[in-house]
């Protein structure tokens, strides 16, 4: 496969080119008028300021879609080809069946890409062979073996927000701070669900061990929870309170999918 990169995408977009884009579908001048000042609005980095000749502002609402309507061609000019391409924005994955064919899907990329303004990226593009060690990252996923779980970064990302909703000084009722972890949990399940099962077993360990945590400091004690802490609050003690469980809640999907 082809993990594809493309380097500043959102800052090189030509203004010509993207204008004549969008004209292709928009006919109302007012909505192109609209586009034509969003795409030269002044960049306030001194005092002067100075108006960009290519590129999106990132962060704008808008700018995903024009992204999707730049590349929209790319799309096309590969389907027609016969080549499986997953794309989210400026990210995207080419399927191949062997090396050779990822070779030539690599070629034809980079060829669309160079007449279109733009430049994959020489470090971060790169072909890689999905069944070996090493795998590779996509929205998110680390895909690697037949298989997949969340990248290290969601991880992390995941559990910064967890530790800062139950912090062992934190002073709110227990069903309180378990409501605030359903949100979150409930969430990144949705999107995550398609991860390897060990993937949940852990999460679902560390939250309730966080839980026990807050518990042993509220009856005096000191440090992480551990020993009779377990025994004390045991797993039925916080399912019978609504703690959302990442392991039942991909049983439940597996049943489903199976039936």
């Amino acid at each position: 496969m082809v993990d594809a990169d493309l380097k500043s995408y959102f800052d090189t977009i030509p203004h010509a080119a993207l204008r004549d884009r969008v004209g292709e579908k928009v006919a109302d001048s007012k909505v192109l008028g609209l586009l034509e000042a969003y795409l030269t609005a002044k960049v306030m980095e001194t005092a002067e300021g100075w108006t960009p000749e290519e590129g999106t502002p990132q962060g704008s609402v808008i700018s995903p879609l024009l992204s999707n309507i730049y590349l929209d061609p790319l799309d096309h000019r590969m389907a027609g080809a016969g080549i499986e391409m997953v794309r989210y924005a400026d990210d995207f994955v080419i399927l191949c069946r062997n090396e050779t064919e990822a070779r030539q899907a690599l070629e034809r990329v980079r060829g669309w890409t160079a007449a279109a303004g733009l430049q994959l990226h020489p470090q971060k593009t790169r072909i890689v062979d999905a069944t070996q060690p090493g795998g590779f990252h996509f929205l998110g996923y680390h895909f690697e073996g037949g298989t997949q779980w969340p990248r290290r970064k969601s991880l992390a990302k995941l559990h910064d927000t967890l530790r800062a909703k139950t912090r062992r000084t934190n002073g709110q009722s227990l069903p309180v701070i378990i409501t605030n972890l359903n949100r979150t949990l409930r969430g990144w399940y949705g999107y995550f669900q398609h991860s390897h099962s060990t993937t949940f077993t852990a999460l679902d360990q560390w939250v309730r061990t966080r839980l026990r945590s807050i518990l042993r400091r509220r009856r005096g004690g000191r440090g992480q929870a551990r020993g009779a802490d377990h025994q004390r609050w045991p797993n039925a003690f916080f399912t019978e309170r609504g703690l959302f469980s990442l392991v039942t809640a991909h049983a439940t999907t597996r049943q489903s999918s199976a039936r």
